[in-house]
C-alpha cells in the first residue's frame, strides 16, 4: 500500500512539472561541469542520449565567442554560467560568461599574466562550489570569489605565502575542493601541498617533510578504508596525504620525470594510477588502510602509456589516453594494451554516453567509441590555427560540447533527437 501511494504521489509531481512548464529534475553531473574534470574529476560524464555521429562538417554550432584573450584551461559549467580563465591586456582574468549565449556577464582581474615561451595566460581550471567560485592563476594568485558576480571574499598568492617557485611552464593546478578544506600545491618548504579553510583562507595543514616543488597536475581526494586521502603528482614523485592532518603516507617515484607530470591521478577501487611521459610510464598501486594510514604498493608498470598532459579516462575497467601521440586502450588491473591508433593525433579526451571526445593538439576534434575491442572513430572535424596548440581539454555537459582554443570558446550541440 506504501509503495503504491508512493508511486501515485510521484506520478502527480510529474504531471504537474508537465502540465506546469517545470522542467522535470536531473542530476548535477548531467547538466553542470563545476571543475577540472567534471564534478568527480575523473573526466567522465554521466550523461545519455547524445549524438553518436556528427556531420563532415562537425555538430551544430550554437555560439562562439573570442574575448578571452590567452590561455589553456577549460571551462566549469554550472547553473546558467560558464567559467573560464584567460586574460585582458597585461592581467590574468576570470570570466562568468552566460550559458545561453557565452556573452560575458562580469570578468574579474587576480593577478599579473605569465608570459611563456609555448603560451601565456592562464592553464588551469575554475572550481566552483555552491556560491563561491576558487581560481588559481599561472602565478600563484589565488582567488575566492562570488561566483554570481565575480567580486573578491578573500585573496593570497601560494608561491609568496609559502615559499614556492614557479616551474618553468608556469603553474597549471586547478584547486580542490574537499568538504572545507581548498587544497593547492604550493611546492614549498614543509608546504608541497596545503590544505586552507575554504571560507576564509587560513591554513589547516601543510605537508610536513614534503617540499617538492610543484608540478603541472591536480590533486584529487578519495576515501581508501575510512582514510581520506589526497593524492596529486608533485615534480618528483606521486604522493599520498591524509586529508584531516596532511600527513604524507606515501611517495612513488617509478612513475614521474624529471621534467613535467602533468596527468590527474585515476582512483577506482582503491587503486590509483600515475603516468607521465617524457620515456616514463605509468604505474598503477594498490592501496591498504592500516592503522589510520594509507600503504601503496605496485602492481605494475607500463611504458604503453606514457601520457603527456592530455589526461586518462577509465571506462568499465578500461583506461584510454594519449601515450604521447598515440591514442591507446589498457586494461587497468593488468596493464595489458588492448589497441592503439594515431585517431586524432597526441591530444586530451573527455568520456560521455560511450564515446571519447577526442581532442588533438593539430585542431582535431574526434568522436570515437569507448571500447576495449578496437579503435571505432565515428566522426571528426578541424577548428581554425590560432597560432598556439589546442590543448584545453573539451567538456560535455547538458548535451552541449565546450571547445576552447585559445581566445575563442565554442558551444556545440551534441544533443540527439
Amino acid at each position: 500500500m506504501k509503495n503504491h501511494r508512493l508511486f501515485v504521489l510521484l506520478f502527480v509531481l510529474l504531471l504537474s512539472s508537465l502540465t506546469t512548464g517545470a522542467p522535470a529534475p536531473v542530476s548535477l553531473a548531467e547538466t553542470d561541469w563545476p571543475q577540472w574534470r567534471g564534478a568527480n574529476r575523473n573526466g567522465l560524464s554521466s550523461e545519455i542520449g547524445l549524438l553518436k555521429q556528427w556531420p563532415a562538417a562537425g555538430p551544430k554550432s550554437l555560439w562562439s565567442v573570442s574575448e578571452l584573450g590567452e590561455g589553456y584551461g577549460a571551462v566549469a559549467v554550472n547553473g546558467d554560467r560558464i567559467y573560464v580563465q584567460g586574460t585582458r591586456g597585461e592581467a590574468s582574468v576570470v570570466f562568468g560568461l552566460n550559458r545561453t549565449d557565452g556573452k560575458t556577464v562580469w570578468s574579474t582581474a587576480l593577478g599579473p599574466k605569465g608570459n611563456e615561451r609555448r603560451g601565456n595566460g592562464p592553464r588551469a581550471t575554475p572550481t566552483v562550489d555552491g556560491d563561491r567560485l576558487y581560481v588559481l592563476t599561472e602565478n600563484g594568485d589565488l582567488a575566492c570569489l562570488r561566483a554570481r558576480d565575480g567580486s573578491s571574499i578573500w585573496r593570497k598568492n601560494i608561491l609568496k605565502d609559502f615559499g614556492g617557485s614557479n616551474p618553468g611552464w608556469l603553474i597549471s593546478e586547478s584547486p580542490l575542493v574537499d568538504g572545507n578544506r581548498l587544497i593547492v600545491s604550493p611546492g614549498g618548504r614543509d608546504a608541497g601541498i596545503v590544505a586552507l579553510d575554504k571560507m576564509n583562507g587560513q591554513v589547516i595543514w601543510k605537508t610536513a617533510g614534503l617540499s617538492d616543488q610543484a608540478a603541472y597536475s591536480s590533486c584529487i581526494a578519495a576515501d581508501v578504508g575510512g582514510v581520506r586521502t589526497i593524492m596529486n603528482f608533485t615534480s618528483a614523485a606521486g604522493v599520498g596525504v591524509r586529508a584531516s592532518d596532511g600527513k604524507v603516507m606515501w611517495q612513488y617515484k617509478n612513475a614521474a620525470n624529471g621534467t613535467a607530470n602533468c596527468t590527474t591521478p585515476v582512483f577506482a577501487d582503491n587503486k590509483v594510477f600515475f603516468s607521465s611521459a617524457y620515456g616514463t610510464g605509468g604505474g598503477l598501486l594498490n592501496l591498504t588502510a592500516q592503522g589510520g594510514e594509507v600503504k601503496q604498493q605496485e602492481i605494475y608498470f607500463t611504458k604503453d602509456m606514457m601520457n603527456h598532459h592530455g589526461g586518462i579516462v577509465l571506462v568499465n575497467g578500461y583506461m584510454y589516453g594519449f601515450s604521447n601521440s598515440v591514442l591507446t586502450c589498457l586494461e587497468f588491473a593488468t596493464g595489458k594494451r588492448m589497441w592503439v591508433n594515431r585517431s586524432v593525433g597526441k591530444g586530451s579526451l573527455t568520456y560521455a554516453d560511450g564515446m571519447l571526445y577526442l581532442l588533438g593538439e593539430d585542431h582535431t576534434v574526434g568522436l570515437a567509441e569507448a571500447t576495449p575491442n578496437g579503435y571505432n572513430e565515428k566522426s571528426r572535424f578541424q577548428i581554425t590555427d590560432l597560432g598556439r596548440p589546442s590543448w584545453a581539454h573539451p567538456v560535455v555537459a547538458g548535451g552541449k560540447l565546450y571547445i576552447r582554443n585559445q581566445n575563442t570558446l565554442t558551444c556545440y550541440d551534441v544533443k540527439g533527437k
